[in-house]
């Protein structure tokens, strides 16, 4: 993704959230590059498990607040994905093969743990693949970091003597938030035991600033036992690890969930206490499942990234995760179409608008900068509508009214349209044809259909979108519905046995009116 289009001069007025973030992290410079030479936006991984939606809502939303920074400054930027994978295997997951042979490995670091799926060298190097392979799939440009690896190399020494020097004080700043029986066993560092290559959670005996190294006791053996802190021997509990990689790698931007709040803050002391500076933060909201309650992926419930793109394209994805992010929003089937159709909306007004507008229109976030033109006036909402009308099978039927429509549309010249076409056969056939439910109409509205049927009899096959809503709407008035809404949802229940419709203008201009008087004849006998 590349920013090509002009850029305003007034682009600091921009007001869309990126821009606002970008905004924040500008000023966090004070006029003057970091002395690493660049500004660094991180997003974090735990590859226990493999990416999820998270993943990539946390991925795209960081992309789109370094794109709007690029725009506001010349300040080189860099984008670190870091996955966790020295962390120790704490339990198995339940959607892996070999769970029996993984279950002996338990507490060894991610990447010691033979791959259950055969494939890499490590659990975590097999996770760590599917994250970059995940993100490269959405063209997301990034430096994926291994945490084994800067432990091991040593990068993270010098970070990590800091801790041991301030290990009273960052003490000081943990014991309170824990719970009593974990105080007696938790120490920021652990240790990585040299008998069996476990990561131990124990507690910390003696500590040797000046050789860089703590003694605990085994736990088994019950010896104390030396090791040092460098050179990937030990690795930090995770919120003194997030404190420490903040000011080691001088990270200057990372957004978290609404439930890492606490999390923010502590692992900030800590990286004030060994003389770092948290990054700016933006907490966003969790997503919620289609009753309201939080999103888990132990539970299963809400919806999954590959659910979303089997009905829907990735870009009506990219809206939803950038729609306010600091607001909790229902992720689940029924959101689906009304953010393809949004996206859509968007795109379309993206070439008449100001360069001001555009830079906060969310097409210029999705896209980075170079939305793709609208290729037809079609909403999903009215391919749904009509997928339910000829009971659609497949995509090609929709295409016979398509063309009629649209001349010389195809799945050629038209790729965006060909994929909405797959996708609202399939979202139809998933979860609107099962739930279809015809409503008998009442005298009055059986009248004002037969009046709509006779009105339409009238008109030019090729009338306008626009005019065919202005009959629809004058044949409402002539008749006693509360208001002209009562009148739309009695179309849509009575033609499409749903509680919900297209703008019915354009849905007739799509169907033909010929089609749409027959079918009003059929649902009126």
């Amino acid at each position: 993704m590349s920013n090509n289009s002009p850029v305003p001069n007034n682009i600091f007025e921009a007001k869309s959230w990126p821009f606002e973030e970008a905004k924040r992290v500008l000023a966090r410079l004070q006029g003057k590059a970091p002395e690493k030479g660049y500004v660094l936006f991180e997003t974090g991984y735990g590859p226990s498990g493999l990416p999820h939606i998270g993943t990539f809502g946390e991925v795209l939303r960081t992309t789109m607040v370094r794109k709007a920074f690029q725009m506001l400054s010349d300040v080189p930027t860099r984008l670190f994905c870091f996955s966790d994978d020295m962390d120790g295997l704490r339990k198995v997951p339940d959607n892996v093969p070999n769970k029996e042979m993984l279950s002996k490995y338990l507490n060894l670091p991610l990447t010691k743990v033979p791959d259950p799926y055969e494939k890499f060298e490590s659990f975590g190097h097999h996770n760590n693949a599917m994250l970059q392979g995940f993100l490269d799939s959405y063209g997301f440009e990034y430096e994926f970091q291994s945490s084994t690896d800067w432990y091991t190399s040593g990068r993270f020494d010098p970070t990590l003597r800091l801790v041991l020097q301030h290990y009273d004080e960052i003490m000081a700043i943990m014991l309170p938030t824990l719970r009593e029986e974990r105080r007696a066993t938790y120490s920021p560092f652990l240790p990585i035991c040299p008998r069996t290559g476990h990561v131990l959670q124990v507690p910390m005996v003696e500590m040797h600033p000046e050789r860089d190294s703590v003694v605990y006791k085994d736990p088994e053996t019950n010896q104390l036992t030396e090791v040092q802190i460098t050179g990937g021997n030990c690795k930090l509990q995770w919120k003194v690890d997030w404190g420490m990689r903040w000011k080691a790698l001088g990270v200057d931007y990372e957004m978290s969930g609404k439930d890492l709040i606490d999390s923010v803050k502590l692992s900030s002391q800590i990286c004030r206490v060994i003389g770092g500076r948290a990054p700016e933060n933006l907490t966003y909201e969790l997503f919620l499942d289609e009753v309201g309650q939080k999103i888990s992926k132990s539970k299963g419930n809400g919806l999954s990234m590959d659910e979303w793109l089997t009905y829907a394209p990735q870009e009506s994805l990219a809206y939803f995760m950038y729609q306010s992010p600091k607001k909790a929003k229902r992720l689940y089937f029924d959101v689906i179409p009304k953010a393809v159709d949004e996206y859509l909306q968007h795109v379309s007004k993206f070439e008449s608008q100001l360069p001001l507008e555009q830079h906060d229109n969310p097409a210029w976030h999705i896209h980075g900068g170079q939305p793709h033109a609208a290729e037809v006036s079609l909403s999903f909402n009215i391919l749904l509508n009509l997928a339910s009308v000829v009971n659609a099978e497949e995509g090609s039927i929709l295409w016979g009214f398509v063309k009629r429509y649209v001349p010389g549309a195809d799945e050629t010249s038209m790729p965006f349209l060909a994929k909405m076409i797959t996708y609202a056969v399939k979202y139809y056939q998933d979860f609107v044809k099962p739930t279809k439910q015809y409503k008998v109409p009442n005298q009055m509205e059986r009248d004002a259909l037969q009046r709509l049927h006779d009105e339409l009899a009238d008109i030019s096959f090729d009338s306008s979108a626009e005019d065919l809503q202005a009959i629809v709407f004058e044949v409402g008035k002539q008749f006693a519905f509360t208001d002209l809404r009562q009148w739309f949802g009695t179309l849509y229940e009575v033609l499409l046995g749903q509680t919900e419709g297209p703008r019915m203008g354009s849905f007739i201009a799509l169907y033909g009116i010929a089609e749409t008087r027959a079918l009003i004849s059929e649902k009126l006998n």
